[in-house]
């Protein structure tokens, strides 16, 4: 499959970018006379966007993912010859609090990292992202900001190994595997959030990469009635979110 049909069907994961698409269906089937099927797809347009912008609703598809893997203890791990952080944005609002913890960021994959490498599961940490400015020795690469974040968390440099030219899930297997096998190593504690993790495993046992998924959650916490039902942009993204995964899911087991 080509890169830009690939990209093509990311982008209608996202529930409005498909509302749009069934919308400018309906238009056309207005001008070619066909009022029922226009106003039909019209309504399924308007429809499918809000369904998923319900929390309840977003909470329940990404629970479809999130289910395989439940998160664990790190304590409770078995060993392995590395721990791999796969990167998931440049951002760690935390890094401003003057006394974090890894214990207490329950959401964090390099807190979570972080406390598998302290319960001595295994001797060093690959860091794993490349993001827009990456490629191998750059500045900008998101490999080099989660280094900066996860010593604040008590994993020292010396720790470290950075692959800074992935930008995607399959470039992050590849070029793990590409460490591993300079390290003879094989066994990892495979860390990334619950809802990316079953195309994680996916990419890195096709690798040939032993993997032992360290999920971490993305819990919302929803107290309220209105939290809970109560359309919202925040709950748009996170569906948008697991249907791509789930797209990106089916392309591997496609390709593989």
């Amino acid at each position: 499959m080509s890169q830009s049909l690939q990209k093509l069907i990311v982008s209608l994961t996202y529930p409005p970018a498909l509302s749009l698409c069934l919308i400018v269906l309906a238009m056309g089937l207005l001008l070619l006379r066909h009022r029922r099927g226009a106003l039909a797809t019209f309504a399924v347009a308007v429809v499918w966007s809000a369904l998923w912008s319900i929390p309840t609703a977003s909470d329940w598809l990404r629970g479809r993912l999130e289910q395989r893997y439940a998160p664990v203890e790190e304590a409770t791990l078995p060993r392995a010859d590395a721990i791999v952080v796969l990167g998931g944005g440049m951002r760690y609002g935390w890094l401003d609090r003057p006394d974090v913890r890894a214990e207490d960021l329950e959401n964090s994959r390099l807190a979570a990292g972080a406390r598998a490498w302290l319960a001595q599961r295994a001797p060093v940490v690959i860091l794993s992202g490349g993001g827009e400015n990456g490629g191998e020795g750059s500045d900008g690469s998101e490999a080099r900001m989660m280094a900066t974040a996860i010593t604040r968390l008590g994993v020292p440099s010396s720790a470290l190994l950075l692959e800074e030219r992935s930008h995607n899930t399959r470039d992050n297997a590849r070029f793990t595997a590409q460490i591993l096998s300079r390290r003879d190593a094989r066994d990892v504690l495979l860390v990334t959030s619950s809802l990316h993790m079953p195309r994680a495993m996916d990419q890195f046992r096709a690798e040939g990469i032993d993997a032992i998924a360290v999920p971490v959650p993305e819990r919302a916490r929803r107290a309220t009635w209105k939290q809970r039902w109560f359309p919202s942009r925040s709950a748009l993204w996170r569906s948008g979110r697991a249907f791509k995964e789930m797209g990106g899911l089916l392309m591997v087991r496609i390709q593989n």
